[in-house]
């Protein structure tokens, strides 16, 4: 098999999977068509800095994409570690924001540890299942360590609060463990030991507020000028769009000021209301052929890792959007988790474009060896 470890720069750029740059550009340019008509036609606050952020993604994308593999592989291990001792620090000496404490100020920049523990959760998991036989992966000791080593930054975000994103980390880790063979029947009784928790966790565990979207998405009119609000007004916005929508910029509830954060987690209801469910299909359509595109790098790419990382990269992709599209149509509660390259929000689009490098990246590398668990290099498909 022909290795390209030592291809030239110029025959690695012939190798970017450009389709796939494409399909994320056109969200991203949706996003700030969008954020435009979001407040109300003017390119700032939003439009401008959310076309800069992308611009400037896109060049962190391609920096990372041609990063040498196995300098990826070796820092996997280090990233996690870096990212629990962040998250450790949060509520030590963390900032405190609209009730809640997420942000770390290191002088120079802020950052928020849970948005690096999203890639590094996926980095950590590709590598320790990286070349390890089914009969390793399914043993009892690999499974508690791996379920321990997801939980651990889940639960430490899950108490900044911050459960949306404590939430994706779990699902995410849980669909790379699956993806790299572990048993159905393990996720068959975490499934029913976490439905058995529920009580506990309502009682004892779940803030007000957080119990609150919980009712609120079971009842949205028990509040309706509070809590239920939101869910409401979005409600109103999607049913009344019709299949064209009413017209860029020619919604009601969203240029009338009756749907909050229109911009961030609620942008696809300003999308819908604008141009209705012509343009709801076309915007999944473009996530539909993300995902195609990502299982299918995943599929050719000859070493276990690459593949990995590319499945979890691609689930949170469409974890962020399926979560964010059913809570603003009400079919689950309000987690906060933007709309992938849409929505506008700095940290959350830098984590993307970290996780689209590192796609490009495997899927560059392709065929380039990595060492296995005997430290021999060796092929392995996903």
């Amino acid at each position: 098999m022909q290795q390209f470890a030592k291809d030239s720069f110029f025959s690695k750029i012939k190798r970017v999977n450009y389709p796939y740059l494409l399909v994320i550009t056109i969200l991203a340019c949706f996003g700030v068509i969008l954020l435009y008509g979001a407040s109300a036609g003017n390119w700032d606050p939003y439009a401008s800095r959310h076309l800069v952020r992308f611009g400037m993604g896109v060049l962190l994308a391609l920096f990372i994409a041609f990063l040498p593999l196995r300098l990826i592989f070796n820092s996997s291990y280090f990233l996690y570690f870096i990212a629990i001792m962040l998250l450790v620090l949060v509520p030590i000496i963390g900032i405190k924001s609209m009730g809640a404490t997420r942000w770390l100020d290191l002088g120079f920049i802020r950052i928020q540890p849970s948005e690096i523990a999203k890639i590094a959760v996926i980095l950590m998991l590709a590598r320790f299942y990286h070349q390890r036989q089914l009969v390793v992966v399914n043993m009892i000791p690999a499974v508690l360590l791996m379920v321990m080593a997801v939980l651990l930054p889940a639960l430490l975000t899950a108490s900044q609060p911050d459960l949306g994103t404590a939430l994706l980390l779990t699902m995410v880790g849980g669909g790379v463990m699956f993806f790299a063979g572990v048993s159905w029947k393990y996720f068959a009784l975490a499934f029913s030991a976490g439905v058995a928790f529920l009580p506990i966790a309502w009682q004892f565990l779940l803030h007000d507020y957080q119990k609150g979207r919980v009712l609120t998405f079971l009842d949205p009119t028990r509040d309706p000028l509070g809590a239920g609000y939101h869910i409401i007004q979005s409600k109103i916005a999607i049913g009344s769009a019709g299949f064209w929508g009413k017209g860029f910029m020619q919604g009601s509830q969203s240029q009338l000021q009756f749907l909050p954060e229109k911009h961030t987690d609620f942008i696809f209801t300003l999308m819908t209301e604008d141009f209705g469910m012509a343009g709801a299909l076309v915007v999944m359509g473009l996530y539909l052929g993300l995902i195609l595109m990502g299982v299918y790098m995943a599929v050719r790419n000859l070493n276990q890792f690459s593949s990995l990382v590319i499945m979890g990269i691609t689930m949170t992709f469409f974890v962020y959007a399926c979560i964010n599209m059913a809570m603003v149509m009400g079919l689950m509660p309000v987690v906060g988790l933007p709309l992938p390259f849409i929505s506008y929000g700095g940290t959350s689009l830098l984590t993307l474009m970290i996780g689209v490098g590192l796609v490009l990246n495997m899927d560059i590398n392709r065929f380039n060896h990595l060492p296995g668990a005997s430290g021999l290099s060796t092929d392995r498909s996903f």
